[in-house]
């Protein structure tokens, strides 16, 4: 019999990649979905399964991370035997114009799951996601006993969630395990993040779309990987025999204004009469520089990346380049093929591409 899995934000990037993940490996996945208007699941919708067919392995269901009602009932009906907390308002920038509703979505979330595993008593492996943004301040290399210390509200949520973590593993005794990802990025990252606002209008540009690109501080220094490779490792996390927090990077940094150079010169743009630095995407507080040392997770889950930072800005700059239907100069497909394979496929690796100009940054 196949194993169970809930996903929280199964509909964002981490969620979709490592929904596909799952349903390799032969799992039954059950995501998490808001209730809107509107459909939100793009990023899903290459591996969606009618929920009538007998065998669908991938099935959604409604609920509201905010309603300590809906989330125990889930908890119930569904009882994982693994369950992926990776949904939250996870834009650190618009996390200081919502901080109440980050501290609701982000933080409290982490304890409506914990609390319904412990009063439903369901034998299950919980992951947090939490985030590298906790570090904050603290300076690198950063790694899991590097002192928490942030710099921003969705920071200060991913700590409570992360703590909170910790507190039911250890007074609980519940499987229960954090995962400190730093930046991961992907085609799929949500257009308002900086690395996919940058792919987007090279795109765009070369299309003939929008000449100016409007940024933040290109000096923020941050340790970029490759997201499916990151959900592999939030896997591991939950197959090993004893719960535990772990660190993942690459161990590299660079600023906005390398991914910005190292995108354009991929295809030959000149970048510098086209971008404009807007102060109203600079945050009131900035985490400095945030570094990965992921040697715990080398040792214990044997995980190490594969994508070079070189390797993730090809892989997102031809994906929107095809995603507008623009040649492109085609490395990042082979990349795809040669270093990764398996369940990760080229197929859906972009997505929430529209016309838009991208409207905020890192």
């Amino acid at each position: 019999m196949s194993k169970r899995a809930l996903i929280t934000g199964v509909t964002g990037q981490d969620g979709s990649y490592l929904a596909e993940l799952l349903l390799s490996k032969g799992y039954e996945v059950h995501g998490i979905i808001r209730r809107a208007s509107t459909f939100n699941t793009r990023r899903i919708d290459h591996i969606f399964q009618d929920p009538h067919l007998p065998n669908a392995r991938l099935l959604m269901r409604y609920g509201d991370l905010t309603s300590a009602e809906q989330v125990t009932n889930l908890i119930y009906q569904v009882a994982p035997e693994e369950i992926y907390h990776l949904g939250a308002q996870s834009q650190v920038k618009v996390s200081f114009e919502i901080p109440e509703y980050t501290g609701m979505v982000t933080g409290l979330s982490t304890t409506r799951l914990l609390e319904a595993i412990r009063q439903s008593g369901i034998t299950t492996r919980f992951y947090h996601a939490a985030s590298s943004e906790m570090f904050g301040a603290s300076p690198p290399p950063q790694d899991e006993q590097t002192p928490v210390d942030p710099c921003s509200p969705y920071a200060a949520a991913k700590a409570y969630g992360y703590w909170m973590t910790r507190l039911y593993r250890n007074g609980y005794g519940l499987y229960a395990v954090n995962g400190i990802l730093f930046n991961h990025e992907s085609p799929r990252r949500g257009e308002t993040f900086i690395t996919r606002k940058i792919t987007r209008w090279i795109a765009q540009f070369l299309g003939g779309k929008h000449d100016t690109l409007y940024v933040g501080n290109l000096d923020a220094q941050r340790d970029w990987g490759y997201a499916p490779e990151y959900v592999e490792a939030m896997w591991r996390m939950l197959q090993q025999d004893q719960p535990d927090d772990y660190v993942i990077g690459t161990g590299e940094a660079h600023t906005v204004r390398e991914f910005l150079e190292e995108a354009c010169g991929y295809v030959d743009l000149n970048w510098n009469p086209h971008v404009v630095v807007d102060p109203r995407y600079f945050r009131p507080l900035e985490a400095p520089a945030l570094v990965a040392a992921a040697g715990k997770a080398r040792r214990a889950l044997g995980w190490s990346p594969r994508v070079t930072f070189r390797d993730l800005v090809r892989i997102m700059v031809d994906a929107d380049l095809e995603a507008l239907g623009l040649p492109a100069p085609g490395a990042g497909k082979r990349i795809v093929a040669e270093k990764l394979g398996g369940w990760h496929q080229w197929q859906g690796a972009a997505a929430e591409t529209s016309g838009r100009a991208p409207v905020s940054a890192l």
